[in-house]
């Protein structure tokens, strides 16, 4: 990992009250401790804390403290763009899975994070690009959770043909597909029936959304099958990663996952929590 004595970058969720009121702690923290918080500016212009804007890229941190729910963790994971930089998740809001602390450790989470007396964590994540019918190229751009095929036509399937480590596996006539890691298994990939899988495993979760025809099972592959999806017919088809829209294809272009060269880092104070909060979140009993 870089740079482990540089700036701690903060990014909040802005429409949260109690999201500016920890970033206002966390900064207070920081400076108490000789340590310089920064935030994107268009965080700092949306909360109304302009003076500590930067432009400086998140690569430069040692730290990117992320203060919201999952979509703000997911929002880090994009802008740091495979930089080894540590995530630290403060959770906002409803039970998240990828944030890590609730707001009263803030502090001690700080603390322990800046020391180095905790583990990091990391999370596998995809790399996808695509292949126009022109020989265009576009991407790569990289998933924490999932990357979707989704059909842009309300009361229209589409028909996807997958292959898996350069052999044709089948096509599906559905309202979708969906590519995910372990740690989107309990994200869009759920929705649609596929597995739930820990999030320390490395592996490539291929789920159909809605499929019109008798296989509709997920697939678990391993993390060295790469997957490839081509879009059959005319009908447009959405691609979205871990939630942006990021193409729109046509008939004859192809979309390439593999795994990424690099992980996501996300600092854990203590034992793993992803079956309690699976546990919180489906609301199951131990009887």
């Amino acid at each position: 990992m870089t740079n482990e004595s540089g700036d701690v970058v903060i990014l909040s969720h802005h429409q949260r009250e109690q999201a500016v009121e920890l970033v206002d702690r966390a900064v207070h923290w920081l400076d108490a401790h000789g340590r310089r918080p920064r935030l994107p500016v268009d965080d700092a212009v949306a909360i109304g804390r302009e003076a500590l804007g930067s432009s400086e890229p998140l690569d430069t941190a040692s730290l990117v403290v992320c203060i919201g729910g999952d979509g703000t963790v997911l929002r880090a994971v994009r802008a740091l763009d495979g930089a080894p930089v540590r995530i630290l998740g403060v959770n906002v809001g409803v039970l998240g899975y990828l944030t890590e602390v609730e707001p009263e450790r803030l502090e001690e989470a700080l603390d322990a994070a800046l020391a180095n007396r905790c583990r990091v964590e990391e999370r596998m994540m995809l790399s996808v690009s695509t292949s126009r019918t022109d020989g265009s190229l576009e991407g790569p751009w990289r998933a924490l959770n999932e990357v979707s095929l989704e059909k842009r036509e309300a009361g229209h399937t589409v028909r996807l043909r997958v292959s898996i480590d350069g052999e044709a596996f089948t096509s599906y006539q559905a309202d979708g597909l969906v590519v995910a890691t372990p740690t989107g298994s309990t994200a869009y990939s759920l929705s649609a029936r596929g597995p739930v899988v820990s999030p320390g495993h490395r592996a490539v979760l291929v789920t159909p959304v809605a499929p019109h025809q008798l296989f509709d099972r997920s697939l678990v592959l391993r993390p060295d099958e790469p997957v490839e999806v081509e879009v059959l017919e005319h009908r447009m088809v959405d691609l979205t990663v871990d939630g942006q829209r990021v193409a729109t294809l046509h008939q004859g272009d192809r979309v390439m996952t593999t795994v990424a060269d690099q992980p996501a880092w996300f600092v854990r104070l203590g034992p793993d929590r992803f079956h309690q909060i699976l546990k919180a979140k489906f609301r199951l009993t131990d009887r």
